[in-house]
Formats: C-alpha cells, structure tokens, sequence
C-alpha cells in the first residue's frame, strides 16, 4: 500500500505541477487538462442560469464572472491537488494515517507550520511542500496583471470600432459608416490596425485560454463579433470593389480567420483546413443583396453587382464563417446579425442608426454643418 500511495502521490503532485507550468509559465499554446476541466465545470451552472434568461443584457450580466470565477477555483483546485498528493507521498514513507498525513501537508503547503515530524523523509516533503504553496499563489498573482493586460489591449481596439460598426458590430454598416463621412480610402488603416489586433489576440488567447471567456464591459460589444464584422466588411470590400488597393483588406481577412483557426485549435473546435472557394456558407444571398443595398444607400460605390460579387464574398467567407459561428454559440457572444445562432432562440440584435445632426438648412445659420455622427 505504501508503495501505491508513494506512486499515486508523486502521480498528482507531478500532474498538477505540469498543469501550472502550462498554465501560468510556459508562453506558448499548451494543453492542460485538469485546467480545461476545472474551467468547464464552472461554467457548467453560469450556463445553466444564462440559458434560461430572456434578454442578451441579462444573459451577459450571469455569464460575465465565469472567467474570474474559473481562475480563481483554479488555484484553489491546484492547492487541494497539491495538499492530496503530499499528503500520500507522506503516507507512503511513514506510519501515518489518512487524517495524520493531510494534517502535516496542509500545515506545510499553506505554511502554517502547527505540524511536524522529525522524521529525516517526513521533513524533506513537508519543505518541498512548504514551497509549492507560495510559489503557486506567487504564480498565479503574477499572471493576473499579464492576462488583464492582454484583455485592455483587446477590448480598445473592439470599443474603437463602435463609433465604425454599430453596437452590436456588423461588417455592412462598416462599409456605410465609412461612406457616410466620405473616408472609405481609411478603410486601408482599419484593416491594418486589424490586422495587427488579430495576430496580438491569437497570441494571447491561444497562450491563455481563459481569456475567450472574458467578456467585453458593455452587453452589445464582442471581441469575436467584432472581428468577424471586420472580416465581413474587408469580403465585402473584395467582392464589390475589385479595382480598389485589396492588400491591407486580403491581410486583415487572412491574419483574422488564421487568428480563428488556432484558438480554434486550442479549444479543439474542428474544422476544414482548406474549404472550397464554392463550398456553401449559411449566410444567404438575399442577406447579402440587402447588406449591399444598405451600403450603397449610404453612398458606398460598388463596382459589381450583388450578383456578381456573391461567388466572391462566398469564397472568403467560407475560410470563417462556420468556426466564427461555433465560437459564437459556445462563449454566447451578443447575437449581432450575420454571427450565426445561439443556444436559446434570441432576436438578431441591429446596430444602431447614425443619427444626421446637421442643421435643417440655412436658416440654421449654421452652414452646411458637419455630417452624419457616427454616434
């Protein structure tokens, strides 16, 4: 028995010493299991109470604490790990009992220090314990700052894009936002900027997996929805306006759906590497067609057709759409229009209309004022 317990408690110190590494230290993508169960066993009742909520506003206001709540029952559950496998490999090199052997590990682990023996192998656990306790909560303290850090550095740029693409963001009203105020030559510098985002969030999302669950601080903003509004609007640019400089928007859209495929990787989301320019998508034509008579009624100049651009759009949409979609559904991110469905059937939720606050006319003494807000 003792050699079993020695075997079982080396067995979970080690396992839950690899999880931390992986967790807190190692900066690349890494799989830890016990961290990928603890985290779904939180959200497991947050989900329960959120799909029974009516409104995406309340739906958000349950969902919010999951990641919090997970990091900080991820500590806690790396400490019981510890405090368990001390504790065997204490009972396997002494005649302790069950109770005898969590009582010295827990007082050497949370360094308390109301236990000891003088046991030569006894003590050399009980300091290799001693120092487990601290250097995991010293870890996990200091991976805090990191993580937040890399959430302000996203939720920046997505709260940017309100004034671009409406509460909650979609890719058409991009196109007729830009057009209203006569830039849609500045749509090069959003995908660039977008560009940029997408490659920072792929780092930081893969290297700390929590952060997918971080929600944005406002309901109707999301950094998935935001980043597929800026994908759509870059196909779009693509498919209607071949003649206009493409780079920055074909690097956008690439750095974006790349961005998709490894978190997708991470969370082990399946899908098609390499999908068919004619594969078929959800979203349908007629959708399209609308999306494209909106922006065009807000001054956005198209060089083809509806017709003739939807084999295009088709075409770069099929690289994103499906895994934009499973991410959508499984973090219940705001349900913009063209993100697909939700767990619970929910009405699309519009951008907000741009309000035209230039004066009436010349009585105004005003002049001509200074176009649309982009409010």
């Amino acid at each position: 028995m003792r050699v079993l317990y020695g075997l079982l408690g080396a067995l979970i110190v080690g396992g839950t010493f690899s999880s931390v590494l992986r967790t807190l230290v190692i900066p690349r993508p890494t799989r830890s299991g016990f961290t990928r169960a603890v985290h779904a066993v939180v959200h497991v009742p947050f989900q329960f109470v959120a799909d029974r909520c009516r409104t995406p506003e309340a739906k958000d206001r349950v969902l919010a604490p999951v990641a919090a709540v997970s990091i900080l029952f991820n500590l806690i559950s790396w400490l019981i790990a510890f405090w368990a496998g001390y504790a065997l490999l204490q009972a396997s090199v002494s005649d302790l009992g069950t109770l005898e052997a969590l009582r010295e590990a827990g007082s050497s682990l949370f360094t308390l220090g109301f236990a000891s023996s003088h046991h030569v192998d006894l003590t050399v656990i009980d300091f290799c314990a001693a120092a487990t306790g601290p250097i995991t909560i010293g870890l996990q303290i200091g991976y805090l700052p990191t993580l937040y850090a890399a959430y302000s550095r996203r939720e920046a740029e997505v709260t940017l894009l309100q004034a671009r693409a409406g509460t909650p963001p979609w890719g058409p009203e991009i196109l007729a936002r830009y057009a209203q105020i006569g830039v849609t030559d500045s749509l090069a510098e959003m995908f660039r900027n977008w560009e940029r985002w997408a490659a920072e969030v792929s780092e930081s999302h893969t290297s700390y997996i929590v952060l997918s669950r971080f929600r944005s601080p406002q309901p109707n903003r999301n950094w998935l929805v935001a980043l597929l509004a800026v994908m759509d609007a870059a196909a779009m640019q693509l498919a209607l306006n071949p003649g206009r400089p493409q780079a920055e928007a074909r690097l956008a859209l690439r750095a974006g759906y790349v961005c998709l495929r490894d978190i997708g990787d991470i969370w082990r989301v399946k899908y098609d590497p390499d999908p068919s320019p004619e594969a078929p998508i959800r979203l349908t034509y007629e959708d399209f067609a609308a999306a494209v008579a909106h922006a065009a009624a807000n001054g956005y100049p198209l060089e083809r057709t509806p017709e003739e651009a939807w084999p295009h759009f088709r075409g770069w949409r099929v690289n994103y759409e499906e895994l934009a979609y499973r991410f959508a559904y499984l973090f219940d991110a705001v349900p913009a229009p063209w993100s697909g469905p939700r767990r619970t059937l929910e009405e699309t939720m519009m951008p907000i209309t741009p309000v035209d606050r230039r004066p009436a006319g010349p009585a105004s003494g005003a002049g001509p004022g200074p176009g649309p807000s982009m409010a």
